[in-house]
């Protein structure tokens, strides 16, 4: 059967369309649904258990072991599965930061997965013209996994292989799983480089100042670095190295629900031909509905950097002035935004607290719940936390960056009695932060939390920035206070870090 090289993406969306895999919507851009995997499969995800990386990951249930033979053998079936079949090759690059990058193959049985990895990941002039060693991916989206005979939990599998470089992914349409595979691949070779790897966007000022965004999917990542007013860097993974923070990605990969023009001008005018839709519904006149969650809420939009007007073009940007963590709070107790030294910022970092918000996970619920992610992505970092927060604070002093907590969830009681912060409110935060208006000299210590809340920002009205002020009872708020800080010591209880760390989270 025939395999098609490097194909244009025009030439690769009319193949997807010709073989039934999806179709155009009236914006010009691929619509795609992925059945009943409409996020990604954590108790599918396997890592190979072998002798040069054993002692380095962190093992547990988000890295499960998986033998090296069985690998073998799935591997050698799902290749001559493809064998057998047309499929499609695209050559990429994983960074942007010539020193960094790794150089990719990806084998796919779909169009639209291969246009997805030329759109998400970095399509170079010359292919790995360092001439590093290549790593390959082969996706099978249809192929259908037998548990008892390959070793699987179920009919799918995505499987990384370091001592081979190759990473299996089968009976999975969501194409999410590419780029999130990589991403852990990245994330466990980076810091042998003194490289820290980053579930966080990134955007420049005008005057190229960096500023990154770190937070789950659902806290205002993707939304809040495509700022009009800065250059896009890259909206989901970044290394951060000497001199510079670069982007993981070509592309960007942004949910879509409840997506409107008014607050998300930059993704809204990306959704057009040569971008993917994903499980998004539309009617008869091909028309995307975007507050409509039939498929998923996990809705999703893939464009290339260059469909956002004035994105950076290297890619990269210098080291950040600014660190943002992005916790959506469905308590209401957290302020809009706290001012973290490099303790609370380490405290923080390992907590990764945050909201439960249309979850990208197979199996989730619309029911939101409260969730502690370790370094912000908890699911995609294969080495133990302590090795990336050490990285982190190791950046933060040598660049004296300034970290903030900025919470885009509920304020005035929690989920399902107070309000969401508007998004004009946090954009309001994010540019006074971004523009060195903040005083950090000048704050309200909230005792039982352990933050310090800036007295005055421009844009947001005062009341907002004591949470306990914007309660109708203040009793009920200290309650709920209690109730939080004790969830943020129950989950650190697991981390073994300086004292002074843990001094630094809330009493």
């Amino acid at each position: 059967m025939s395999r098609e090289l490097n194909l244009t993406n025009s030439k690769l969306i009319e193949q997807a369309i010709a073989n039934g895999e999806g179709e155009l919507t009236n914006t010009g851009a691929f619509l795609a649904l992925t059945g009943n995997r409409t996020g990604r499969s954590p108790s599918d995800r396997f890592i190979v258990q072998e002798n040069s990386t054993a002692d380095k990951i962190d093992w547990g249930e988000v890295n499960i072991p998986f033998e090296a033979d069985h690998f073998d053998n799935l591997w050698g079936k799902v290749s001559d599965y493809l064998d057998s079949k047309d499929c499609y090759m695209s050559e990429v690059h994983v960074g942007s930061n010539k020193d960094h990058y790794i150089p990719v193959t990806v084998k796919s049985e779909k169009a639209w997965h291969s246009l997805f990895s030329k759109l998400i990941f970095i399509v170079p002039e010359i292919f790995n013209e360092e001439e590093k060693e290549t790593w390959k991916i082969m996706t099978a989206a249809d192929y259908v996994c037998d548990p008892e005979v390959d070793h699987t939990n179920s009919e799918s599998c995505v499987i990384i292989n370091f001592l081979r470089r190759k990473v299996l992914i089968a009976g999975m349409r969501y194409a999410g799983e590419m780029k999130k595979s990589m991403f852990a691949v990245q994330n466990f070779l980076l810091p042998e480089k003194d490289v820290l790897p980053m579930h966080c966007s990134a955007n420049q000022t005008k005057d190229k100042r960096t500023t990154l965004f770190f937070g789950l999917s659902g806290t205002g990542k993707t939304t809040l670095s495509a700022d009009p007013k800065c250059s896009l860097i890259g909206d989901d993974e970044h290394g951060w190295s000497d001199g510079s923070v670069f982007n993981l990605e070509g592309g960007c990969y942004a949910k879509c629900i409840k997506l409107s023009k008014e607050n998300e001008p930059l993704i809204w005018d990306a959704i057009k031909f040569g971008s993917i839709l994903e499980n998004v519904a539309i009617d008869e006149n091909g028309i995307p509905d975007y507050d409509d969650d039939r498929y998923t809420e996990n809705t999703r939009v893939c464009y290339p950097r260059d469909f956002i007007e004035g994105s950076v073009p290297e890619n990269q940007g210098g080291e950040p002035d600014n660190i943002i963590f992005l916790t959506c709070d469905l308590s209401g107790v957290l302020p809009p935004v706290s001012m973290l030294d490099e303790n609370s910022a380490a405290y923080h970092f390992l907590s990764g607290y945050t909201a439960k918000v249309g979850s990208t996970e197979v199996g989730s619920t619309k029911s939101m719940d409260f969730a502690f992610s370790t370094c912000f992505g908890a699911p995609f970092f294969p080495r133990p936390a302590g090795e990336y927060a050490d990285l982190l604070i190791k950046r933060m002093q040598k660049n004296n960056t300034k970290v903030f907590l900025v919470n885009t969830g509920w304020t005035g009681g929690g989920y399902g009695v107070g309000e969401r912060f508007p998004i004009p409110v946090t954009r309001a935060i994010i540019n006074a932060i971004q523009e060195n208006e903040v005083d950090t000299d000048d704050f309200d210590h909230l005792k039982k939390l352990n933050l310090n809340v800036p007295k005055d920002i421009k844009g947001v009205k005062q009341e907002l920035l004591n949470p306990r002020n914007c309660w109708a009872s203040a009793d009920d708020y200290d309650e709920e206070c209690d109730k939080l800080c004790m969830k943020f010591k129950e989950n650190f209880r697991k981390f073994d870090v300086a004292q002074q760390i843990i001094d630094a989270g809330p009493r």
